[in-house]
């Protein structure tokens, strides 16, 4: 029996590699690179906005003011759904479809993190095989964190870098638990809510108040022996919305069937995209939305600083645990303590 020959490894090139990636990142540089639609670099932007080492923000800043005035040109499309609904298979049934129109589709997946480890799955490359293979799509799962409503901290300004390097279609896949709905509608165009049929959670997914803010109801695998609950479902749903007050933006949610597996129904989940768009663009309020969003985020960005600040606060971080046993011991309330905080706090 031969021995198996040992992999010869290229030190010249291993130890290339490793001085690359120690060497200085050029903010103008990078920036030249996303705006040529190098995916690499688009990635290594991202990863600088992700990192909280603050001279990685501060390059990450520099490379998003180069990119800006290249931004604003993509459909910013939100899919959410609970876990197993298939949204991986969705998008890249989606995604594939229009990159045969002519788009080029960008996908900034967001992967739930453990609250004990940290960990995140970070696994939708692999669910979606072909999106990944294909030059004309960037996939890029990010770890959800403590974030607000489970959406990645920075994934609005990697919506921005996607759309400077040239990508004009663009979805956000939260991580479908129910938490990062109200952040990802406030950073989309256009909101779609995946369904299942027969799983139970019609009438709950309408208390959760989720469909206010959907633009389009998709329930997912009607095929086989489902499809007669999934006709069924979509009845419940179109009902349902007619309790709803019309939407500002003066477009009618549709409810649709497709099977993402089998890729039924797609072509009209994309043609209505296309009408949304046209509809929103033609009445003003694809703009006034966009302009309300930066509103939002403007608001939202100083909170979270001034939050962040709070906490680091020396004064802050001496009192916080006295006031905290005063108020367990009955000697102060909640909001004397808070504002005996506020109080010291510069």
């Amino acid at each position: 029996m031969k021995t198996p020959k040992k992999k010869h490894i290229d030190l010249t090139a291993a130890q290339k590699l490793i001085k690359n990636r120690k060497r200085p990142i050029d903010p103008q540089v990078l920036s030249a690179e996303i705006l040529a639609g190098n995916t690499i670099a688009l990635s290594r932007a991202i990863t600088l906005i992700e990192s909280t080492i603050s001279a990685h923000q501060k390059t990450a800043q520099e490379i998003l003011a180069a990119c800006l005035p290249h931004t604003k040109n993509a459909l910013r499309v939100g899919i959410t759904g609970v876990p197993g609904v298939g949204k991986s298979t969705f998008i890249e049934a989606l995604g594939m479809l229009a990159i045969a129109q002519g788009k080029k589709v960008a996908v900034l997946a967001v992967d739930p993190s453990s609250s004990i480890s940290q960990g995140s799955i970070l696994g939708d490359k692999t669910r979606m095989e072909r999106l990944t293979a294909d030059t004309n799509a960037f996939i890029r799962p990010s770890p959800a964190g403590d974030a607000l409503g489970g959406v990645a901290r920075k994934t609005r300004e990697a919506i921005s870098l996607c759309e400077a390097a040239g990508f004009d279609l663009i979805f956000i896949e939260t991580v479908g638990v129910g938490q990062s709905e109200t952040a990802v509608h406030q950073m989309t165009d256009f909101f779609l809510l995946l369904k299942l049929a027969g799983a139970g959670d019609e009438l709950q997914g309408i208390k959760r108040g989720i469909i206010e803010m959907a633009d389009a109801i998709v329930i997912n695998k009607a095929d086989g022996t489902n499809t007669t609950a999934a006709k069924h479902a979509k009845t419940e749903f179109s009902r349902a919305l007619h309790l709803y007050r019309p939407k500002a933006s003066a477009w009618q949610p549709k409810i649709m069937l497709c099977s993402a597996l089998k890729e039924t129904g797609i072509d009209e989940i994309w043609q209505t995209l296309l009408e949304f768009e046209a509809h929103t663009k033609a009445n003003g309020f694809f703009e006034s939305n966009r302009q309300d969003q930066n509103k939002y985020w403007l608001q939202a960005t100083v909170v979270n600083a001034l939050k962040d600040r709070f906490y680091k606060d020396d004064t802050v971080k001496l009192q916080l645990p006295q006031l905290l046993d005063a108020i367990n011991a009955g000697e102060v309330s909640a909001f004397q303590a808070a504002q005996e905080l506020l109080k010291n706090f510069k």
